[in-house]
């Protein structure tokens, strides 16, 4: 009988009732898989050859799922992602999902193994937000298991979804935004908050802003870049995704207040002399007193207390771009338009904001086609339809 080859396996029953599937490797080393009948040993054995046949790894039985997915955020995620991005995955898997299922091997996980991991995390205190994160985050590590032939199917995917509650968004209306652009009138950041509320611009990409980003003469602005602080530094990069690099039309009062923040800025440039540190990040359009960065934790503190002062309810600093397109949408901007102005990547975003008018707009739209479908007077017109109505007593 002639030697098997590189690849070729062979299924034989164990003493302990199990079955174990064998294959030769190219350096003539072989490798057992386990299953508890025939089938399961049988599927591993092919997948196990299909990994040769396209040069991948083969997963080792006894590869826990922690290992796994610190090879997957050394390895995969950190070429791939952002760097707030990257420590978000590391901190749910050091801090969530490691604990729970870090020592079961990734070849017997199991969807329940990701539902008990999902409670616990839950059950520990955990917002339903980073539930739905553990799941996300593990989820997108199995699939580049599934890609390199290390297990053969997605567990996560299959395990139940943990329920979060959809935040509500609050529409904004022409009166409140009006407030709260009282509020930061005599603010230094005042041209800041116009912007991100006249604009609709993510916060990132407001820090990052250069005045070169800024056409006086076309009363335009480009988002070119985003400016977020990673383990303590400042760094720079794209937008979050190709329609986020984007040129948009400013309304005259954006571009006059950015006009008066440039004035003050050279002014404060001027007192501090060789100690303006502005010239190393390009000319930010937005810096604290000597040129450096704002973070986005204190742009933030500054608003809240900005509301707090003039006595408006607690907002988040992003809940100014949701009020943009809220503006939008009660100004009977197309939803296509706010899509482009606002970068987003899907036009469902932009309609899922769309979709929370407030009550007085959905009125408005309401009177717009009662007048569109019944030009006389609606109060005459619906006397002229109790008139020709039958009696009630009719109706049956």
């Amino acid at each position: 009988m002639s030697k098997r080859g590189n690849s070729e396996g062979s299924i034989t029953k164990r003493p302990d009732g199990r079955y174990e599937s064998r294959v030769t490797l190219s350096d003539g080393k072989r490798r057992s898989f386990y299953g508890k009948t025939r089938q399961e040993a049988n599927q591993k054995l092919l997948r196990a050859q299909k990994a040769i046949a396209e040069g991948l790894p083969l997963a080792g039985e006894r590869q826990t799922t922690g290992v796994f997915l610190e090879t997957w955020l050394r390895d995969a995620a950190t070429p791939r992602v952002r760097p707030k991005t990257l420590l978000r995955y590391q901190q749910i898997v050091r801090l969530h999902i490691a604990p729970e299922i870090g020592r079961v091997p990734l070849a017997r996980l199991t969807p329940q193994h990701v539902e008990e991991m999902l409670s616990e995390v839950s059950a520990k205190g955990a917002s339903p937000r980073t539930v739905e994160h553990c799941r996300a985050v593990l989820r997108n590590a199995l699939h580049h298991a599934m890609r390199h032939s290390l297990v053969g199917r997605n567990v996560a995917a299959l395990a139940d979804a943990p329920h979060v509650p959809v935040r509500e968004i609050t529409p904004l209306t022409p009166d409140a935004a009006r407030r709260i652009l009282d509020a930061v009138l005599n603010d230094r950041l005042l041209a800041l908050f116009t912007v991100a509320l006249a604009c609709g611009l993510r916060q990132s990409e407001t820090l990052g802003l250069r005045w070169s980003d800024v056409n006086v003469d076309a009363g335009t602005l480009s988002i070119q870049r985003t400016l977020q602080r990673v383990n303590g530094a400042f760094a720079f990069f794209p937008p979050k995704t190709p329609r986020s690099r984007r040129t948009i039309a400013m309304p005259a009062p954006v571009m006059s207040a950015l006009l008066r923040h440039m004035k003050r800025q050279l002014e404060e440039r001027a007192t501090m002399g060789d100690a303006w540190e502005g010239d190393q990040w390009g000319s930010l359009v937005f810096t604290d007193e000597i040129g450096r960065p704002l973070t986005s934790f204190r742009v933030s503190r500054r608003f809240r207390k900005l509301l707090h002062l003039a006595g408006l309810p607690p907002m988040r600093y992003h809940d100014l771009r949701h009020g943009a397109a809220s503006l939008m949408a009660a100004q009977g901007v197309s939803a296509r338009v706010a899509m482009e102005i606002l970068g987003h990547a899907q036009i469902s975003t932009t309609m899922n904001i769309y979709t929370h008018i407030a009550p007085e707009l959905q009125k408005d739209a309401a009177e717009r086609l009662s007048s569109a479908l019944w030009p006389e007077n609606p109060l005459a017109l619906a006397s002229k339809l109790a008139s020709n109505s039958p009696d009630s007593r009719q109706l049956g």
